[in-house]
């Protein structure tokens, strides 16, 4: 119940202006590589494009996401946008943005309509060839 509160008041703590910005910290739980779930509140990656849970290269993206922050601690800075029930950030781990780690390490892809292209040059040519971009894309 206490977790749930929490939540609550973090989720009414953006108010009414979108461009509020709101940082958390602490270990993560992984959904999949392009989402994570930092204190509670679920954090979409902003710009990454991760392939889904139903592909082998989906469980593999979540594998090596899992083996990258055990026993971490993770910092998202929140741009006060939702998508579906998670909030969109980027997420650093020793100071290093993990969103470009999954795309350099060839377990996602940069997502150009939200990144800009911020990713882009860390695709790799395998990733490309593995992953199906998905249709917000």
């Amino acid at each position: 119940m206490a977790a749930l509160t929490a939540v609550a008041l973090f989720l009414t703590s953006f108010g009414s202006n979108p461009t509020n910005q709101r940082t958390v910290e602490g270990p993560a739980r992984i959904r999949d590589v392009d989402t994570i779930v930092v204190q509670g509140v679920p954090v979409r990656l902003n710009g990454v494009d991760g392939p889904e849970l139903s592909t082998s290269a989906g469980i593999a993206a979540k594998r090596w996401m899992a083996d990258h922050l055990r026993g971490k601690i993770v910092t998202c800075k929140l741009s006060g946008e939702r998508t579906y029930d998670r909030w969109v950030g980027v997420c650093f781990v020793d100071g290093v943005d993990i969103g470009a780690a999954s795309i350099a390490a060839g377990h996602a892809l940069d997502c150009r309509r939200y990144s800009g292209g911020r990713y882009r040059h860390l695709e790799t040519p395998g990733a490309r060839a593995r992953i199906v971009r998905a249709g917000y894309c």
